[in-house]
């Protein structure tokens, strides 16, 4: 027994009971801690892996096996899963003819094999990911921030997109395509992943902010209602002048020609 209370008394009991309760605790957290760890990581090892068998059967054949691309399609190391989700999204990918500019489709994939595939791209390299609802989401927006939205895309998008997001024609035959009705975050992924000719708007050059301001003034010009006629592309009157000068006066020209023919013959 004096053994006993001689060794609880020891001046390194203390120490040792410390560093022996740091210990249990490592092994408690080290029980548990990784095992959730583990589970998500096997998650997405699975997703990622069929969406590697989704890409060797509708991709492969333009993009390679392992996304290096191709004489048929780039490559897909780096592009992120927000350019998969965009294109296979709007039923552009998989692309029917190679070559040719990517016009929208029905998609023929599930939202699932999307993600899916979208999730293999995205382990091939860095890049932009798929974005979150407040992201691009215009709800809650001003009205000086749509005013600024407006600023903006008449100044990085109209050139191609036309002042009311109406599409237009480019060279070699491409064409810009027409803004009305696509979702806000089919809007956001373009933006940040440039597809085709379009140029890649990063969030240095745009904010988010930016971004969801633009698309909440694409969406209140969708909301603008249509009173009918034709709107010249909704470039505003100086073109609805112009077309009602030449019709407007060339057809009273025309008529006072007419007019001035039949006096001649009468005499």
């Amino acid at each position: 027994m004096r053994f006993l209370s001689a060794k609880r008394r020891h001046k390194a009991a203390r120490p040792l009971l410390l560093v022996l309760a740091l210990f249990l605790m490592g092994v408690v957290y080290a029980g548990f801690a990784p095992a959730g760890k583990s589970n998500a990581d096997t998650t997405m090892t699975q997703q990622v892996k069929e969406g590697q068998a989704l890409f060797a059967v509708g991709c492969s054949s333009c993009h390679g096996l392992q996304g290096e691309g191709g004489s048929q399609g780039p490559s897909l190391v780096g592009v992120g899963a927000a350019a998969v989700d965009f294109q296979v999204s709007t039923g552009r990918m998989p692309m029917a003819h190679p070559g040719e500019q990517a016009p929208r489709k029905p998609n023929s994939y599930t939202p699932e094999d999307t993600e899916k595939l979208a999730a293999y791209v995205a382990s091939l390299g860095p890049g932009p990911a798929i974005p979150t609802d407040a992201q691009y989401n215009p709800s809650g927006l001003t009205e000086e921030q749509i005013a600024k939205g407006g600023e903006l895309f008449r100044t990085n998008c109209s050139a191609c997109h036309n002042f009311a997001g109406l599409g237009g024609a480019l060279p070699d035959g491409r064409y810009a395509p027409e803004l009305q009705g696509v979702p806000e975050k089919q809007i956001y992924e373009a933006l940040r992943t440039g597809p085709q000719q379009m140029p890649v708007f990063s969030s240095q050059t745009l904010s988010d902010d930016d971004v969801r301001a633009i698309i909440g003034y694409l969406k209140e010009l969708e909301e603008q209602p249509n009173r009918g006629g034709l709107n010249f592309g909704g470039i505003g009157p100086v073109a609805e002048g112009f077309w009602a000068w030449v019709v407007g006066i060339g057809g009273l020209i025309g008529f006072a020609v007419w007019i001035a023919s039949k006096g001649a013959r009468a005499k």
